[in-house]
């Protein structure tokens, strides 16, 4: 292993301009003769519009134009996953309009947009803005808004998107009939507001000369947004608009996708004939920004009387908001129900999923996306099993792991794991969690009149999400590759152009170690492009821990193709047969010579071809490549939690938080075990702290700060973290993804270390946030039933 290759842990390239606030952010970027725009947004949940009078708004100071949905008569903001209900039906796919036309359906709405020589001036005339509503009944409760009392969407029938099922239900209940025991419960995956540091913003301008549209933006994938804009919002021409994605501070799901604001400076730009400036204040973020998570499902467990697992059944209703984001469909469905196997051997599996519309911010991916909510129910169930049938946790599930010689393993969901070992996490977290010593620690605590809870939490995801002809199979109405473009320079150093972006997760430090590794570079002769349509050719973004596994093979074929190519021209001016051309640290060589040509000089030759191959071989050193997986990958782990819960008041304290994971080959053990600490940040946040909550007429309550709990450090034990690797067996680099495991193995383990150390009194359940009123209020209750 070298310094700078492929194993090192690299200090992040990008972290000095970071630090030192030189990072370049879309608001830190300001266009000549820019303009600034608000938007005025509904302060109800559902209402008729009856009129905007814009008048006295239109004649204050500053105010350049404004617009409303009778002005922007564009496309709808599109869904990119189309699902299909259990009668093979599609699904309801009603329009979701950059401004409101006729009715507002969620708090946050847009109305209108007023764009302004200042900031100030813009949000000061968008008070004198008269809307007359008629305000409608909101509906907020799922299971209310099946009866369809009160319609989000008037040709939405009950309010259901869809309803849509894997696997044989009846099969299913024939296990679950027979089986010796089952184990059933009702969980509620909570809502979540996702909160990135770097709030929304977009800069949208138009050159009337040239005909062509700019957009700068806060986004994961900047093709994609350049894609859905312009062929289904705008009806640009996709040479004709350029989106510009530059550094993005945080995004865990929530910029993926194609947002209104993007579109409305966009359109307005060449209106006003200015650039205009768009910035989300926090208090817009709560309200608009795609919420993550809100599932209710009842799930069922079928078990032989040696606790082995005979049948799993899911029914789960999962909440679309009030539009259907963009890829919000595919969520509880094909991210969500085809993991439902887990680690484990279950035979039968099946899901039913009902995906409902309320009056309520949209709710799309979140760092996770679908696998922490069927990881969620699977350990959460699991955990419950055991303690019914008096089977301690590590055994019941050894008892039902896929076994590592089992692989290429085919689940019952579809899915076909490639590699893993379970037992081999499992192990490795419970000696470093040092649950042996737990009993001694349980009674420490309770001589202190605290009670002392263990968790287990093992998970499996499906990362580097792809491949376009499953995924096209399934109802995602784009392709999932990824692309790179490595262009060496005459002098030797490189310049790549990636289609992954890069919102926190180190691309420029471990491409460029690939780079590295595999040209025989020094890092400081490597740049990394990203995030810039008209120097990208294409690509599909950053989500689903994607990035290595699709963009960095991508990225390796680009460069096999750069070692092809510079072997031939290293055959010729060193007169061999390119057979006998070797590559290594950065050196072509003759084999079994003294005969060499540095890669700069090879380098130098393709740009100044004196002594070239022009027969066989055109100029320039430069090669593009794209990268379509046959399968997903399939990182796993286990996560331990050990809690302390004081009675009295509730609060839970976690103690020390495992986590052993198998992400593949590590490409960059420093940047891996940040990712896994960021994640298991967020987990934690989920499973104590953070919960988005509507009360009955659509009124976001957690909308701020002073309402929505984010974890901060002292809420945080310092975390152990490990790997242990098998490596992906259809990608050359053996890599699987980080960036989700985190967030999908944390929340399980803490709600049932909660539940164990409250095990004793009574409590089988806690949902989450598990906060010290719910879990005080769970003693009560105990209390109150033992009495």
């Amino acid at each position: 292993m070298s310094e700078t290759g492929i194993g090192a842990s690299v200090k992040r390239l990008e972290d000095y301009r970071f630090l030192t606030g030189r990072g370049t952010y879309t608001d830190d970027i300001n266009q000549p003769g820019q303009t600034f725009a608000y938007i005025l947004r509904s302060p109800h949940a559902h209402a008729k519009i009856n009129s905007i009078d814009t008048a006295a708004a239109s004649a204050a100071p500053g105010v350049v134009a404004i617009f409303t949905g009778a002005d922007m008569e564009v496309g709808s903001l599109p869904c990119g996953w189309q699902i299909h209900n259990k009668d093979g039906s599609p699904m309801a796919e009603p329009g979701h309009p950059p401004l409101a036309q006729g009715k507002v359906r969620h708090v946050g709405d847009q109305v209108a947009v007023v764009i302004a020589e200042t900031l100030a001036q813009a949000r000061s005339a968008a008070e004198l803005i008269e809307v007359d509503y008629s305000e409608l009944p909101a509906v907020v409760d799922m299971n209310k808004a099946l009866d369809g009392g009160t319609l989000v969407h008037d040709d939405v029938a009950n309010n259901l998107c869809y309803d849509w099922e894997l696997g044989d239900e009846s099969e299913v209940d024939n296990a679950i009939a027979g089986a010796h025991h089952v184990t059933e419960i009702d969980i509620v995956n909570n809502r979540l507001v996702p909160n990135a540091m770097e709030p929304r913003a977009a800069i949208g301008s138009f050159d009337k000369a040239t005909g062509e549209y700019t957009l700068y933006t806060t986004s994961q994938n900047p093709h994609v947004i350049r894609l859905l804009m312009g062929a289904f919002v705008l009806q640009i021409p996709e040479h004709k608009l350029r989106i510009v994605a530059p550094d993005v501070g945080g995004g865990f799901g929530s910029k993926i996708y194609h947002y209104a604001e993007e579109a409305i400076v966009t359109w307005a730009a060449p209106k006003v004939g200015r650039p205009i400036k768009w910035t989300a204040e926090r208090s817009e973020s709560f309200i608009t920004d795609a919420h993550g998570r809100d599932h209710i499902t009842n799930v069922k467990l079928a078990l032989d009387e040696n606790g082995k697992f005979l049948a799993l059944k899911v029914n789960t209703k999962a909440n679309m908001g009030a539009y259907l984001s963009t890829f919000a469909t595919c969520v509880p469905t094909y991210l969500y129900a085809t993991l439902l196997a887990g680690v484990y051997t279950t035979p039968v599996i099946y899901a039913g999923v009902k995906a409902i519309f309320t009056n309520t911010t949209p709710v799309d991916a979140y760092r996770g996306a679908g696998r922490p909510e069927a990881s969620y129910l699977i350990e959460r169930v699991v955990d419950r099993a055991a303690r019914e049938m008096g089977i301690p946790q590590d055994e019941i599930r050894r008892k039902n792991f896929i076994p590592r010689d089992a692989f290429p393993y085919q689940t019952p969901v579809a899915l076909q794991y490639d590699s893993g070992d379970y037992e081999a996490t499992l192990n490795s977290a419970m000696k470093q969690a040092d649950v042996a010593g737990f009993a001694a620690r349980k009674a420490a605590s309770e001589a202190k009149g605290k009670l002392r809870g263990l968790g287990y939490s093992t998970y499996v995801e499906a990362c580097g999400i792809a491949p376009s002809a499953v995924v096209g199979s399934l109802g995602a109405r784009a392709g999932l590759f990824e692309s790179a473009n490595v262009r060496v320079n005459p002098t030797g150093s490189v310049t790549v152009f990636t289609g992954s972006h890069s919102h926190g997760q180190g691309h420029e430090t471990t491409f460029a170690q690939l780079v590295s590794e595999t040209l025989g570079l020094p890092l400081d002769q490597i740049e990394i492009s990203h995030g810039d349509t008209n120097k990208v050719a294409f690509g599909m973004g950053t989500y689903g821990s994607r990035s290595l596994a699709v963009g960095g093979e991508a990225l390796m074929k680009a460069m096999n193709k750069i070692i092809d190519k510079s072997k031939k021209i290293a055959a010729h001016v060193l007169e061999a047969s390119e057979a006998d051309i070797e590559f290594k640290d950065g050196k072509f060589t003759v084999a079994g010579t003294d005969k060499e040509m540095a890669f700069g000089e090879v380098a130098l030759t393709a740009y100044v071809p004196h002594n070239f191959p022009h027969e066989t071989l055109e100029p320039g050193l430069e090669e593009q490549a794209f990268y379509d997986p046959m399968n997903f990958t399939y990182p796993g782990g286990c996560h331990i939690v050990e809690v302390e819960v004081d009675p009295d008041t509730g609060v839970v304290k976690i103690d020390r938080v495992t986590a052993s994971d198998d992400v593949g080959r590590v490409i960059n053990p420093m940047i891996v075990a940040g990712q896994t600490h960021g994640g298991l940040a967020q987990g934690i946040g989920q499973a104590l702290l953070e919960g988005c909550v509507y009360d009955e007429n659509g009124q976001l309550l957690t909308g701020s700060y002073m309402d929505y709990a984010m974890p901060r450090a002292d809420d945080l034990p310092n975390f152990t973290c490990s790997n242990e690797t098998t490596l992906c067996a259809h990608n050359s680099l053996g890599v699987k993804g980080v960036g989700e495991t985190g967030a999908i193995g944390s929340p399980p383990a803490v709600i049932n270390a909660i539940v164990d150390a409250l095990s004793g009194m009574g409590v089988t359940d806690i949902s989450m946030p598990a906060t010290p009123q719910k879990v005080w209020q769970a003693i009560q209750g105990a209390k109150a039933a033992a009495e």
